[in-house]
């Protein structure tokens, strides 16, 4: 659940509330629904802080199956999507199912309330189909990159081909039609100037920052250690790319190898991966060692985080993964706590000396890392003090305000 009682959001993070008066933006994200989604919903409502009227359009998920809603001044659109099956024509069912519903609820916000500004979010890179006709009635087309879809299919399936060779072509459809592109850090913002041919001046560096009034320590809680000493967290979604099957071969290094019978694992998030996980860890024999809790509530995830001694990100190394920054990273930062991951370049952008590092899809080298943070609590401390401070610095939302309003004013 989301706390929705908080109307303070404009005030707290000082937005202009004339900034973009008499604005009006049709916010499509198809991945995951809003508000569950925290950058499209700190972006949407930002917007709305600065004097913009906000729709968005996103698919029904999980508690948000309500086809329309107004939260917090932000008019919500969901539509029904089904879930992803795993194989290339599945997606491409998915994709097409998407379309319609996004082109038929975008004439809908264009009937009742309009707009002026069209932001479409990926994956996939195909709402700026829905945006075609609207640009010939000249309204704004931003494009807010989230992934790297050609990167992601081949992190998926392990293969170019045909529908990698799609993805490349909608992806320079997606940059060549937007007026303005929103990048989440700098190694995506380089993307959209090489391979999106953009010019400088029309690309934004926006990054996915924590709210620090939310993300932020709470008592802890030692049923989540349960029978041992020391607690390992994970936030984040269970899919094939997010590594972790690695970390249940460190888990089972950490056990078997170095006889540490002492660390539990809990790992929060739902995903498409979450039952065949749940089984290997069962074939595993680690059970006693690893919880998955599925998709949790906003006060489960505070405390598990909060009562984990480090925290954990095993995605796999992937040209994706390499250049796309992880909110569970800066989310384990804003908590205060130590990292253990792989050596990426923006996870080592994000994090520096708040986390360390190991090789490359190395699951024992990454129990290693663990162990070695595990057992040296004064590290731990260190490096966890350096990581809140490094976000209340430059890396919370607030600092990416500025930027989104720029974006915003520099569309028109």
């Amino acid at each position: 659940m989301l706390d929705m009682s908080d109307q303070g959001f404009g005030v707290r993070f000082g937005v202009d509330p004339e900034a973009l008066t008499g604005r009006r933006i049709l916010i499509i994200v198809e991945n995951l629904p809003v508000p569950f989604d925290r950058r499209v919903w700190h972006e949407a409502r930002t917007l709305t802080a600065a004097g913009a009227q906000v729709s968005v359009i996103c698919p029904m998920a999980g508690e948000w199956i309500a086809p329309y809603e107004m939260i917090e001044g932000v008019h919500i659109y969901r539509h029904p999507l089904n879930a992803d099956g795993g194989g290339a024509r599945a997606y491409i069912k998915e994709y097409l199912q998407a379309l319609y519903w996004q082109t038929r609820l975008a004439w809908r916000v264009w009937r009742e309330r309009g707009f002026d500004t069209l932001q479409g979010c990926n994956p996939p890179d195909l709402v700026f189909l829905v945006a075609a006709p609207f640009r010939l009635m000249g309204k704004r087309y931003i494009f807010d990159h989230h992934d790297l879809n050609p990167e992601l299919y081949e992190a998926k399936f392990g293969k170019r081909g045909f529908f990698w060779n799609a993805l490349r072509i909608a992806e320079r459809l997606n940059f060549a039609t937007a007026s303005v592109v929103i990048s989440t850090n700098e190694s995506y913002r380089r993307i959209a100037l090489q391979r999106g041919r953009k010019r400088a001046e029309d690309v934004f560096v926006v990054r996915s920052g924590p709210d620090l009034s939310r993300m932020r320590p709470v008592p802890q809680n030692p049923a989540w250690r349960g029978d041992g000493k020391f607690l390992v967290g994970y936030l984040g979604v269970m899919g094939e790319q997010e590594g972790i099957d690695l970390l249940l071969e460190a888990v089972q290094t950490l056990v078997h190898v170095h006889g540490r019978e002492d660390i539990r694992f809990v790992l929060v998030g739902g995903g498409p991966a979450l039952a065949d996980l749940r089984a290997l860890c069962t074939r595993m024999g680690l059970d006693a060692y690893v919880r998955f809790t599925g998709r949790a509530s906003d006060a489960d995830l505070l405390e598990v985080l909060s009562t984990a001694d480090i925290c954990v990100n095993p995605d796999r190394v992937t040209p994706m993964n390499d250049l796309s920054t992880m909110n569970k990273i800066l989310e384990y930062m804003a908590m205060g706590k130590p990292i253990v991951q792989f050596e990426v370049t923006e996870g080592r952008v994000s994090a520096g000396e708040a986390s360390l590092y190991a090789t490359p899809n190395d699951p024992q080298d990454l129990a290693a890392k663990i162990l070695s943070l595990i057992d040296d609590p004064d590290m731990r401390e260190r490096m966890g003090a350096i990581g809140q401070a490094r976000v209340g610095r430059d890396m919370h939302w607030g600092a990416s305000v500025a930027p989104l309003l720029a974006a915003y004013r520099h569309a028109v």
